[in-house]
């Protein structure tokens, strides 16, 4: 699945080093200016649709209509696998640029297998998420082989969704009641 671009690989990549050089310029100078916050809300819709707000952006999430949604959007376990994917082709474009070696394509497939019934409290010694998550990763472009592993190697340390799923990460929840109308 490729989706047509007026941008050449050469020309992607040459704008991927130039952001790259800034962004490392930047950070080597002002490390403080490295750390960044990620924002996204939501409010629960009809049946069990959610509309997020990402920056400028809205995401739709919803479940299948055996869940109860109306199968309008992926679902969320969907969309964290998206999550990973998505990141997977970032981090291996501006790698392949960082290092200097030709990426044409990079395409990913990621699958989870997720027992439900922890979702569903049927048996709570079985979790809730992911037990498995598969990826596959193809890569093209002229160079050799051995430098196709020397990217990989390298996306698979500085992915951040990547290392969001396999590294056990501080997560706190708060939860409020709001106040009833009138």
């Amino acid at each position: 699945m490729s989706v047509e671009s007026d941008v050449s690989a050469a020309e992607r990549d040459e704008t991927v080093r130039r952001t790259l050089g800034s962004a490392a310029a930047k950070f080597t100078e002002h490390p403080e200016r490295a750390s960044a916050t990620f924002r996204a809300s939501g409010v629960g819709g009809a049946g069990m649709r959610t509309d997020i707000r990402i920056g400028a952006h809205t995401v739709v999430i919803d479940e299948p209509a055996g869940l109860g949604g109306a199968d309008a959007a992926p679902s969320p376990v969907e969309m964290a696998l998206a999550a990973l994917l998505a990141c997977q082709v970032v981090t291996y474009r501006v790698w392949a640029a960082k290092l200097g070696i030709p990426l044409d394509d990079v395409s990913v497939d990621v699958e989870g297998d997720l027992d439900r019934r922890g979702f569903f409290g049927v048996d709570d010694a079985v979790r809730a998420g992911f037990t498995d998550v598969r990826v596959v990763v193809t890569l093209s472009g002229p160079a050799d082989p051995q430098r196709y592993q020397e990217l990989a190697s390298a996306v698979d340390a500085h992915c951040p969704v990547l290392d969001t799923f396999q590294s056990p990460i501080p997560v706190t929840v708060e939860h409020r009641v709001a106040a009833k109308a009138g």
